[in-house]
């Protein structure tokens, strides 16, 4: 889970040095986004088999990290009913969001897709701004903090960005331009990282509302979403393994790293 201890930036970091810290934290992190797009846009004509264990496989990594890593680290930062209420607010949300698009049970497979790579990267922006934010504070305590979460967090976005490629993959959407779109979702985390890197010292209560706001949207995501999703691709138990072991690799890199 992620640990950031806080120090007074004056002593530590001069100004000088702060567009070096978000620059080398931003282009760390992307990094896994962009490596996780890139392994989902290999296969040229994925099988609806292998898409079907991808997506189940990245949603449940995704939802293991969420349950083991971002809500007890949203409940060190905060309170457990404050943590509570920002999930929910996060559910109701994204439920909102997810009944105002405009693609019906009756559209196309094509577009059960693009909902679905929609709806993973909207959450995982949301999610990808604390994230840079706890970068930012990182570097900012002058250790190496900021390089160790700048890694995790490459690492936890290598899954995120096959969630957002497999689903556009199966729609034919062109490789440039589900690049772009990987881009753009693991953006929020260079925004996060500015942001972190000049308030020197950010409030638990609100880093923990933000990890928690951002969990109940993966949730929703994962569970509403991405495993129906990989069931209704492949209705057999390559889904069920692909789900089943991202949320085995979860656990264990909670624990691991």
């Amino acid at each position: 889970m992620y640990r950031v201890n806080f120090y007074d930036r004056g002593g530590i970091v001069g100004n000088n040095n702060i567009v070096l810290i978000v620059l080398l934290g931003s282009i760390v992190s992307l990094i896994g986004t962009m490596i996780g797009a890139s392994l989902g846009v290999v296969v040229k004509k994925p099988s609806n088999r292998f898409l079907g264990a991808i997506i189940g496989f990245a949603g449940g990594l995704m939802l293991s990290i969420v349950v083991f890593d971002l809500i007890p680290e949203a409940m060190t930062s905060w309170s457990f009913i404050g943590t509570i209420i920002c999930s929910l607010l996060g559910i109701i949300t994204i439920i909102i969001i997810d009944t105002k698009v405009n693609i019906g049970e009756n559209s196309s497979n094509q577009n059960q897709h693009l909902k679905v790579a929609f709806m993973a990267a909207m959450a995982l922006m949301l999610h990808n701004l604390p994230e840079g934010v706890i970068m930012g504070c990182g570097f900012l305590a002058g250790q190496s903090l900021g390089i160790k979460m700048s890694l995790i967090i490459a690492i936890h976005d290598i899954p995120e960005g096959i969630a957002v490629s497999a689903p556009l993959m199966a729609s034919n959407v062109k490789v440039s331009r589900i690049l772009l779109y990987a881009f753009l979702t693991a953006f929020p985390t260079a925004i996060g990282t500015w942001i972190g890197a000049y308030a020197g010292s950010i409030s638990p209560n609100i880093l923990g509302a933000c990890l928690a706001f951002a969990s109940g949207i993966m949730m929703y995501v994962v569970c509403g979403e991405m495993f129906p999703e990989s069931s209704k691709l492949w209705d057999g138990i390559t889904s069920s393994v692909g789900i089943l072991t991202g949320i085995m690799l979860g656990l264990i890199m909670t624990k691991v790293i």
